[in-house]
């Protein structure tokens, strides 16, 4: 299925034989080679907050998307893995009681970083629904110890595939929205990031430009959707160091990532089909991205996301613990 997009930010359709022709707009991403991270910075990933995402294991708030692997398996292969904390996940998914939550979660050796919270912004009369949404999530997340809530625009429509366009008016609105609900995540002692996420109204680098200038938010970094929009993340943090507030690492197969841009691919299906790499894996320069943030001073969290479908197939249960190993190994240089 195509994508529709705000007319002011949707670039010319390809074709699979031309997509992935560099341009202006999507320029070429070099792969960053193992050897590269013997002699970086972030061969010492020791020293950095690094945090898992039930996403790796294919939990989605997405209608349809696949099964989802019961919670003790994917908070103990985490902690089997050395990781010290994880995103909440969808709605439903952990409990929603802080008491019971962090229990859950100190029984794997676990703390929260925070949450993802895709809310519709730009419908002036569901800002109130999203603002309240907002606030419980922001509560949760403070009772239970974490940092960070992550807002992404969500069109209010299931799924990441379509993108209705955008006037003015609700670009502004989206804007107030978001100021508002980071003043009540400030009231819980949080930190709110703005995710430029595929199928938001938040995707693409015009939207991301716009977005930085005319709000004051931090985005959440994250390295594969941004490029899937059209966003060279190691240029973004060059250009803006000051304005990234959390990170998402995932590393991208450039050429799914060019059909979807194009429309040609669905974001869903895509993800089926692999889009999302082991760290290393894809065409993000991910040991340049790390080493920038480190240098400018960042020192804030890096959340492992490789975003999965499951099917039902009983070898698909291996791939997230399987996959996140070889990120994690990539990362420390093995």
């Amino acid at each position: 299925m195509s994508r529709p997009v705000s007319s002011a930010t949707s670039g010319t359709p390809t074709t699979p034989a031309t997509a992935t022709t560099p341009t202006a707009a999507h320029p070429p991403v070099t792969p960053t080679p193992a050897a590269a991270f013997a002699t970086s910075a972030v061969s010492r990933s020791s020293d950095l907050r690094l945090a898992g995402a039930p996403i790796s294991w294919g939990v989605c708030e997405v209608p349809g998307w696949g099964p989802m692997l019961p919670v003790d398996t994917v908070l103990g292969e985490m902690a089997d893995l050395g990781l010290t904390a994880t995103e909440l996940g969808p709605p439903g998914y952990l409990p929603d009681d802080p008491a019971v939550l962090k229990g859950v979660l100190a029984g794997h050796g676990l703390t929260l970083v925070g949450s993802f919270a895709a809310l519709v912004l730009h419908e002036r009369d569901r800002v109130a629904q999203s603002a309240a949404a907002a606030e419980r999530t922001a509560a949760l997340i403070a009772a239970a110890g974490g940092e960070v809530l992550v807002l992404a625009a969500a069109t209010g429509l299931d799924g990441y595939d379509t993108r209705p366009e955008l006037c003015d008016a609700q670009w502004r609105c989206l804007i107030e929205a978001a100021d508002d609900i980071a003043r009540i995540a400030r009231g819980y002692g949080l930190r709110t990031t703005l995710h430029p996420h595929v199928g938001t109204h938040v995707e693409t680098s015009a939207e991301v430009e716009r977005f930085l200038g005319d709000s004051t938010l931090p985005l959440c970094l994250d390295t594969g959707h941004l490029l899937i929009g059209g966003t060279d993340p190691l240029d973004l943090v060059r250009r803006h160091p000051d304005r990234i507030g959390h990170v998402h690492l995932k590393d991208v197969h450039a050429r799914l990532a060019a059909l979807v841009r194009s429309g040609l691919l669905t974001y869903a299906d895509a993800v089926g089909q692999g889009i999302y790499r082991p760290l290393g894996d894809g065409d993000v320069p991910v040991a340049e991205i790390v080493a920038t943030l480190r240098a400018a001073g960042y020192r804030d969290w890096y959340v492992l996301e490789q975003d999965t479908r499951l099917t039902d197939d009983p070898v698909d249960a291996d791939l997230p613990r399987h996959n996140t190993a070889r990120s994690l190994a990539h990362l420390r240089g093995n």
